[in-house]
């Protein structure tokens, strides 16, 4: 059972319009902070267990954040600094972004991916932002689907992590997609989002809650975005990937926080949108995984992930769409193309 994010009795706040509440959001200056994140994921999913040491963040790693309840400790200073640690049971996983260079680190093997390099587009100058799975990064991506069948609420004021905030509600007026509703509580004082709620159809509690349990909006120390690996770890060496292309329209959240396959297409618009991966974007017999049998079906042409918000049809010829509609019309999306 996925619990509320909300804390605390409801606070006097001078009132606010949706309209003014997504303004704060989209307006929020807050460009540094520390804090633990804590998620909980809903979906019907069997529990999938932590995934083999070493793992770099890909389709494999967000299987695992689609189950159960995971915390993080995030460090963010600026546009392309960041720092995730991610606290399993008896190990801890860190990401770790200074600049353009990337550091994946797993404690329990003592592994270590390097990632380097750069792209024209992506210079000291210009840095490419980092896509750290915040209840920021979470927010953003529903305020890009909202659309004129979008209604949007304000609801009853609360803290969440000590600090007040207000409730903004997304109800989507499509009847295409999974999702009933979105809360997102906003800080009163600086606008930035502090917890995402989801709501599937046909499901009482939430599908899905990122939140902060304590923050810190003071800029984090340098030092903990320089990272040595320690004595001992194994290192494996990746060049930097080519920037992604952004798509004509916004994709559905990813819970991992990652940014969007450079080749994917996107059919339809906001709550309903479909991502579409040409063949070979996957790794090569996912779908006889172990980890990945226990939580896919067979269906004609393929596999799928079903859950109660978002759904992913892997194509025996290879392609893959996702989006949070129903698996029908990801199997009518791929027969048209």
């Amino acid at each position: 059972m996925t619990a509320s994010v909300r804390a605390g009795a409801t606070v006097s706040l001078p009132p606010k319009t949706p309209d003014e509440l997504v303004s704060m959001m989209t307006h929020t200056q807050v460009r540094a902070l520390s804090g633990t994140v804590q998620q909980t994921a809903g979906l019907g999913l069997p529990a999938v267990p932590t995934l083999g040491a070493g793992t770099v963040p890909g389709a494999a790693s967000a299987l695992e954040f689609l189950t159960g309840t995971h915390t993080a400790r995030v460090y963010v200073d600026g546009p392309a600094k960041a720092r995730v640690q991610i606290m399993d049971a008896l190990a801890e996983r860190d990401l770790v972004v200074n600049q353009h260079q990337v550091w994946f680190y797993n404690s329990a093997d003592n592994s270590a991916t390097h990632v380097s390099g750069g792209t024209e587009s992506a210079t000291p100058q210009e840095p490419t932002p980092v896509p750290v799975p915040t209840p920021g990064t979470m927010a953003n991506h529903f305020l890009a689907a909202i659309k004129a069948d979008t209604h949007m609420t304000v609801g009853p004021t609360s803290t969440v992590a000590g600090r007040s905030a207000y409730r903004l509600n997304l109800a989507p007026g499509s009847a295409d997609t999974l999702v009933d509703s979105v809360g997102i509580d906003i800080d009163s004082e600086t606008g930035l989002p502090l917890a995402v709620e989801v709501k599937a159809k046909a499901q009482t509690d939430p599908a899905y809650t990122l939140a902060y349990t304590d923050l810190s909006l003071s800029s984090p120390d340098a030092g903990l975005f320089d990272f040595t690996p320690p004595q001992g770890a194994s290192i494996t060496e990746r060049a930097l990937p080519a920037k992604p292309t952004p798509p004509s329209s916004p994709a559905p959240p990813s819970p991992s926080g990652e940014l969007p396959h450079p080749k994917l297409t996107v059919t339809g618009q906001g709550w309903s949108a479909i991502v579409a991966l040409p063949a070979g974007s996957i790794p090569s017999g996912i779908t006889t995984n172990p980890t990945y049998a226990q939580v896919m079906q067979p269906v004609p042409g393929g596999h799928a992930l079903t859950t109660s918000l978002i759904n992913v049809l892997i194509l025996d010829d290879g392609r893959v769409f996702a989006g949070m509609v129903p698996l029908d019309r990801l199997q009518s999306a791929a027969a048209a193309q």
